[in-house]
């Protein structure tokens, strides 16, 4: 990586690199009301709302602010913007927002929560801890992976899970592959289309209809150099030390197709392996809270009042976004749920 300052790190840790370009990567503080964990759409939102009503509050982020939104291409349907904005507008605008009322932002990777008598401590990778009233989840989800031979030799190199935004220029006058039929995978398939000569999306499934919202339906038919291939599946991957070619299982048979540019968007899922046991969680990992909670896992909360409507089954642990069961996997709703967090946060802390 070369710096500004002419110096060069060599495969440097997401720290390194942070302390480099004068990113936090140490809490300022000790006790904060607040950790956030998570810096999507929903952290951000809790980071704007917490610190904006006197909340001492931290979000912490292993990676960038933005979270799978931050990569999306364009965001159409988000209140107010009529003519859209890239997912990495709306995480900069936020952090900005988030940073000026008072919120502080830490680069670091929590890999552990406890909660020790009405306290929670918050665990960092580097062996760090910090203690708060109040922990929000807002972790997201990360990419499934493709599970077929040669993807995981090439990924970095002709295979990419979302990174729409930063590839596409470079994939000018080249033919791309999209894997997804969902609204991720029809944004970057518009977003590409502007440089690439064409983009062929494959959907498992027989149509779009049943996984993609009609304006992004609409607009990919009314796109000349984008063909959606139905019935289509990716059996395998080859190539030297870059992706050459693809093997795909069609309605026709098995084809092999000439590319350097794969772009995944098969759904995504919950990493919550690194909370506490005893925060209730569903067979694939989302997080229990409030109704949800009551329902699906009644012998997992302790008090004798009713959760509140976006608390786990550890008092003092909220949680918002993609991360939670049942939730709307869109912007817009991970936003809200990161506002209304706080509001719950307050009336948590009144009973303190």
């Amino acid at each position: 990586v070369l710096v500004g300052d002419g110096t060069a790190l060599v495969q440097p840790s997401s720290t390194d690199l942070a302390k480099k370009v004068g990113i936090s990567t140490e809490a300022q503080q000790q006790f904060y009301d607040v950790v956030v964990v998570g810096a999507g759409p929903a952290g951000l939102a809790a980071g704007v709302y917490g610190a904006s009503e006197g909340l001492r509050s931290l979000v912490v982020e292993p990676n960038a602010p933005g979270g799978q939104a931050g990569s999306s291409s364009k965001i159409e349907n988000y209140l107010g913007f009529p003519n859209g904005l890239s997912g990495e507008e709306l995480a900069k605008r936020a952090f900005l927002q988030a940073g000026r009322l008072g919120a502080e932002f830490l680069l670091q990777r929590v890999t552990g929560i406890r909660s020790e008598n009405q306290y929670l401590i918050v665990e960092m990778k580097d062996g760090r801890e910090v203690t708060c009233h109040v922990c929000l989840i807002a972790t997201g989800v990360s990419y499934c992976k493709l599970e077929v031979p040669g993807a995981d030799k090439f990924s970095g190199a002709g295979v990419y899970y979302g990174a729409a935004l930063t590839e596409a220029m470079g994939c000018a006058n080249e033919e791309v592959y999209i894997v997804g039929g969902a609204n991720s995978a029809g944004q970057a398939a518009m977003h590409f289309a502007r440089y690439a000569d064409k983009v062929r999306m494959l959907v498992r499934g027989d149509s779009l209809t049943k996984s993609m919202s009609k304006y992004l339906i609409d607009q990919i038919e009314a796109t000349p150099n984008i063909l959606v291939e139905t019935g289509t599946e990716i059996a395998g991957m080859s190539g030297d030390d870059h992706l050459e070619c693809l093997t795909l299982k069609t309605p026709r048979g098995e084809e092999a197709r000439p590319t350097s540019s794969l772009f995944i968007f098969i759904g995504a899922e919950p990493k919550t392996d690194w909370l506490p046991k005893e925060l209730a969680r569903d067979n694939k990992g989302f997080i229990l809270a409030g109704p949800d909670l009551k329902a699906k896992s009644p012998g997992s909360w302790k008090l004798d009042r009713e959760p509140y409507l976006l608390e786990t089954s550890v008092p003092g642990i909220f949680v918002a976004g993609d991360v939670r069961y049942n939730s709307v996997k869109r912007c817009a709703s991970a936003v809200g749920e990161g506002s209304i967090a706080i509001q719950f946060v307050h009336q948590y802390l009144a009973t303190l």
